[in-house]
């Protein structure tokens, strides 16, 4: 049996093979923007790490938990209110919390 691929057929397979191909770049790209940031979270809406006995993103147990962060944008962490850090704002660093 002979096959035959369309022009319209190759050019799909093509531009969703590129697609695929791009994604981790953009990924990587918008990562390098970003920075992680402790102690600038509110309770549930963390995007990673936040102590022992919790999985990741969203299980931060209270408002500013000091080991728990979110990606802000690059530059803006140490700019960003935190009440329970020692400074007042975020931290690059997990931290123990001070009481607000």
């Amino acid at each position: 049996m002979k096959q035959t691929c369309s022009a319209a057929s190759i050019a799909l397979a093509l531009s969703a093979a590129l697609a695929v191909a791009a994604t981790p770049v953009a990924a990587q790209e918008k990562a390098a923007e970003k920075e992680k940031c402790y102690g600038v979270a509110m309770k549930g809406k963390n995007d990673c790490k936040a102590g022992a006995g919790t999985s990741c993103a969203g299980t931060s147990k209270v408002d500013y938990q000091g080991d728990a962060w979110r990606y802000v944008p690059k530059g803006t962490c140490e700019k960003t209110k935190s009440p329970t850090s020692a400074t007042g704002m975020g931290q690059t660093k997990e931290f123990k919390e001070k009481k607000a």
